[in-house]
């Protein structure tokens, strides 16, 4: 299916062993082969889709000559891990193996996503990076990384905004299939639980000061420093949860995006 969408070309096909699909984004005038930003959506693993990346999807093809391929995943509690992993593993299958015959680069992508998809795009990473397959980059928006969240006794049940500490339970709980905060997790299950962070790609971090996952993306931020990652961090001073997102045209949300932009060019350049 093809359409023109906030003047994007935009084409989605299906997810080749998934019940998924994959959303592609690029310039009418984009030249082949374009490298690849490689979008996961958030939603706290049990909701979103990615036929609503569009603002990510125009704010990298506007600046960059790239092609967005946001893929879909299915959606826990009905799909509890590793569904959603997997089914992101063969979206990215698709364009190591056939991006080529499509006009996208598969040896220059970067993995990227929100929320949910920032924990998702982190673990897509860490799977990847044990395979020896080579990524450009991780680009992690207000990242949902680490359960142990959930079950901090000093954070309350609702606050803070946007998304509050209940829903983060009920969302990796949900994922897990089990009660989160647990001893141990499986292995890429929850990112911020990974022991050895040495050898992964160029990071962006970013998060407002405010929002949930500001600890625990902090925390990942600087164990990924410690390991020898190059990490750029992005935070936005009184930013909830997806304030990006929320208030798009504020100046605090303008500097996040272009931020995570540059981020990308720089990744991608070739």
């Amino acid at each position: 299916m093809k359409s023109v969408k906030a003047g994007l070309k935009v084409e989605e096909l299906p997810t080749p062993g998934a019940s998924t699909t994959m959303v592609i984004y690029r310039r009418p005038d984009s030249k082949a082969p374009a490298p690849v930003v490689f979008w996961i959506h958030g939603g706290g693993y049990i909701m979103g889709s990615n036929k609503t990346e569009d603002t990510w999807g125009e704010a990298f093809c506007r600046t960059i000559d790239c092609a967005v391929v946001a893929a879909g995943y299915r959606l826990a509690p009905e799909h509890p891990f590793p569904s959603a992993l997997d089914d992101l593993r063969a979206a990215m299958g698709w364009v190591l193996n056939h991006g080529a015959n499509h006009g996208l680069d598969p040896e220059t992508i970067l993995v990227g996503g929100e929320s949910a998809g920032g924990g998702l795009a982190a673990a897509l990473v860490q799977r990847l990076h044990d395979e020896g397959v080579p990524i450009k980059g991780q680009l992690l928006a207000c990242p949902m990384l680490d359960d142990r969240t959930a079950v901090r006794t000093d954070i309350g049940r609702r606050e803070p905004r946007g998304w509050n500490n209940g829903s983060n339970h009920y969302g990796w709980s949900a994922y897990l299939g089990t009660e989160p905060g647990g001893e141990t997790t499986p292995e890429y299950a929850v990112p911020a639980r990974r022991d050895q962070l040495g050898g992964l790609p160029p990071a962006w971090v970013g998060v407002g000061d405010i929002d949930l996952f500001y600890d625990e993306d902090l925390d990942y931020a600087r164990r990924l420093q410690e390991a020898g990652v190059p990490v750029t961090l992005e935070i936005g001073k009184g930013g909830p949860h997806g304030y990006h997102s929320l208030v798009p045209k504020a100046s605090i949300s303008q500097r996040f995006i272009a931020s995570a932009v540059d981020f990308a060019a720089k990744s991608l350049a070739r």
